[in-house]
């Protein structure tokens, strides 16, 4: 049963990290545009105005998605309890698997808020 919980802990790691992160990432924009921290494409990084928009934007997006993850990922969990170490495995990296995947989600929206946002030169519409 204790590799349950290590699963359990594992797979509620990466939520935990999305929402700190979304949090750090709305509340504490970069204060100059970098290529080493921050959300880093060729659209936020125009001017200062697209940085914070940025941030702020998947900041948020990043800490509900984290909330979000959190409920299934451990309600998919709980009838796995006196499973196998082999199927908890298994069903654990297959979470973990789904919730990287989803990280996906935020970029692509965000960049379309940038798109809807700001000119391709980064001026605001």
């Amino acid at each position: 049963m204790w590799f349950w919980y290590y699963i359990l802990g594992t797979v509620l790691l990466i939520p935990l990290i999305i929402i700190i992160g979304g949090i750090i990432m709305q509340k504490s924009c970069p204060k100059k545009i970098n290529s080493l921290f921050g959300y880093r494409t060729s659209r936020s990084m125009k001017n200062m105005d697209t940085w914070r928009f940025a941030h702020e934007y998947c900041g948020r997006l990043w800490w509900r998605l984290g909330l979000i993850m959190t409920v299934p990922s451990v309600l998919i969990l709980i009838p796995f309890y006196t499973s196998s170490e082999d199927v908890i495995g298994t069903v654990g990296t297959v979470i973990a698997l789904i919730q990287c995947t989803l990280l996906f989600i935020p970029i692509i929206q965000t960049e379309s808020a940038l798109k809807k946002t700001f000119y391709e030169d980064g001026t605001r519409k």
